[in-house]
């Protein structure tokens, strides 16, 4: 996979926005690492699920996508949510159970949802977010909003019936939705290999006959690039795209996993591919940023999210009384 860096092929992206960008990656990988350092101790309750060494993806697909867009996320959706605009004092507040959170503590870390930010929410359930993208596709399309929907999913949620169904009827309705695969390699522990058999899950675009794009999920500039034309093909009436951005995460599938079927040395191989530090070199040899300022935006980036700490533990916790509103029969 060989680092995209030539700028001039991005959209009309500006040099702010850019370093922005390279901030929000960091925030990203900041919140998940916290979250980590904070299960591990005991603090946060229920499980999750991490996308520390995914930033790009996310990071990436949003950036071109104007306020008036929605996305769908998934259960490794911290990023998603993030790229999307999200507080993360609140979402820091959610995942520590307080009524400050986006989900006044209810949700937890699988269903953050911000509709004022066009984040539709996330999803615990493999592939559960998909048709519920292409409902809000063609929500858009019937009402003439000439909005875009963004669909995240991973390697495995490819394989659910729900992905085939909601391909198919967006394609035949010509929807204004981009599906992006996010191809970690692994379905919880089932490697992708073992899974598919073709070798691009890309390809499955064919059979609804609509592009399939593949994308390196660790070159922050390619996945702009790529969703930039697959936002613009959805908005200008030609209906869906389907990328599959190749990526891996560093962690387990959830926070009670070992991670005994990969070895070392792809862990190892794959970190090496950093995304945070691809982008970094592209920054600097651009002149967009100098070295010492690519370690503020770092520091920035991690204050922020040692302050969403605080945020969160100075939330108060629900009630016994909590527990019956937000209810609906």
């Amino acid at each position: 996979m060989e680092l995209t860096k030539d700028l001039t092929l991005l959209p009309d992206i500006s040099k702010d926005k850019l370093k922005d960008i390279y901030k929000e990656m960091w925030l990203i990988r900041y919140f998940d690492e916290k979250v980590d350092e904070f299960f591990a101790k005991g603090l946060i309750h229920g499980t999750t699920h991490l996308a520390v060494g995914q930033e790009a993806s996310a990071s990436g697909a949003c950036a071109v996508l104007e306020d008036r867009d929605k996305i769908t996320s998934t259960h490794r959706g911290h990023g998603h949510c993030i790229a999307k605009g999200a507080d993360v004092n609140k979402m820091m507040a959610e995942l520590f159970g307080r009524t400050t959170g986006y989900c006044k503590g209810k949700g937890g870390s699988m269903h953050i949802a911000d509709v004022e930010k066009g984040n539709l929410g996330a999803n615990g359930i493999v592939g559960g977010g998909i048709p519920l993208a292409v409902g809000s596709a063609l929500t858009s399309h019937m009402k003439k909003l000439n909005y875009v929907t963004l669909c995240f999913f991973g390697d495995g949620a490819s394989n659910e019936g729900s992905f085939h169904e909601a391909l198919n009827l967006a394609a035949v309705w010509n929807l204004p939705v981009v599906f992006i695969c996010e191809n970690n390699q692994y379905g919880m522990s089932g490697s992708v290999k073992e899974m598919v058999k073709v070798p691009d899950i890309a390809a499955r675009a064919d059979a609804y006959g609509f592009p399939g794009v593949v994308a390196d999920g660790n070159d922050v500039i390619e996945m702009m690039n790529v969703s930039h034309e697959a936002v613009e093909r959805a908005r200008n009436g030609e209906g869906p795209t389907l990328i599959e951005a190749k990526t891996y995460r560093w962690k387990g599938h959830s926070k009670s996993d070992a991670k005994k079927y990969r070895t070392r040395e792809e862990e190892k191989e794959w970190r090496a591919k950093d995304s945070i530090n691809r982008y970094k070199e592209v920054l600097i040899d651009a002149t967009i940023i100098t070295e010492d300022e690519a370690e503020t935006i770092r520091k920035q980036a991690k204050q922020a999210i040692e302050d969403a700490v605080e945020f969160a533990k100075a939330g108060p916790m629900p009630t016994k009384e909590d527990l019956l509103t937000d209810v609906y029969a």
